[in-house]
């Protein structure tokens, strides 16, 4: 798991069968109409299914003509994109000022943790799109992996190496992957909460997350015979 590569998820699991109408909304103000459009597109993605759905959906779901779309967007796939880019601009910018202050690397990540987790958390819309699909497509994958989601997991990573810096974290690990294997739970976690027919706090997960990575599911007594007390950094 890393940001080339992205959990599958059968589709047929979370797509309805038939294409649902969304009741058309009241018209929005300029300024806010790009932003309602997003909003939109991304209640029917998620419950139309992406290639199930059609310009014409979102226009109606946002209360907009089915032209007004193409003032903001050049095309569907152009929806999508700019989907994922603005939500991963909002997502590396609240993490970048949550660290702000934070030294302790257990305590970066779990501030990260708990963002990732929360974001996904309060929109369940939004999870579906991430989670399925933005990965039903290979050229969607290979743009998102070389742009905001690389940039992400390179805040993942920075934390990872600034813990070996600072003795916390074994300095004999590759910090990029990682950075990679820390954001594969956290994915994993929200697909699981999206799938799940459970209803549960996905945030709450965060701490068990961070625990597990940081203290493995070694027995401490088992760990301590394995490994000697102490840890050289030079």
């Amino acid at each position: 798991m890393n940001e080339r590569s992205f959990t599958s998820v059968p589709t047929a699991e979370v797509m309805p069968v038939a294409i649902r109408k969304l009741p058309a909304r009241a018209q929005t103000p300029g300024p806010d109409k790009r932003e309602a459009i997003l909003r939109a597109a991304t209640q029917v993605f998620a419950r139309n299914g992406f290639f199930q759905s059609q310009v014409a959906d979102v226009a109606r779901a946002a209360g907009v003509a089915a032209g007004t779309v193409y003032l903001y967007f050049r095309s569907k796939d152009d929806l999508l994109v700019s989907l994922f880019e603005r939500t991963m601009r909002e997502a590396i910018a609240d993490v970048s000022t949550a660290l702000e202050g934070a030294s302790d690397a257990r305590d970066r990540l779990t501030r990260i943790a708990r963002l990732h987790l929360e974001r996904l958390g309060r929109d369940r819309d939004l999870a579906v799109v991430f989670q399925v699909e933005l990965r039903q497509s290979t050229k969607f994958m290979e743009r998102f992996s070389s742009s905001y989601l690389r940039d992400y997991i390179g805040v993942i990573r920075d934390t990872m190496a600034a813990g070996q810096a600072a003795g916390q974290f074994r300095p004999d690990i590759n910090a990029t992957i990682a950075a990679k294997m820390f954001f594969g739970a956290l994915d994993e976690m929200a697909t699981n909460w999206m799938l799940s027919r459970r209803r549960y706090s996905l945030t709450a997960q965060a701490d068990v997350v961070v625990d597990l990575f940081i203290n493995g599911v070694a027995a401490k007594s088992t760990a301590r015979a394995k490994s000697p007390v102490k840890t050289r950094h030079d």
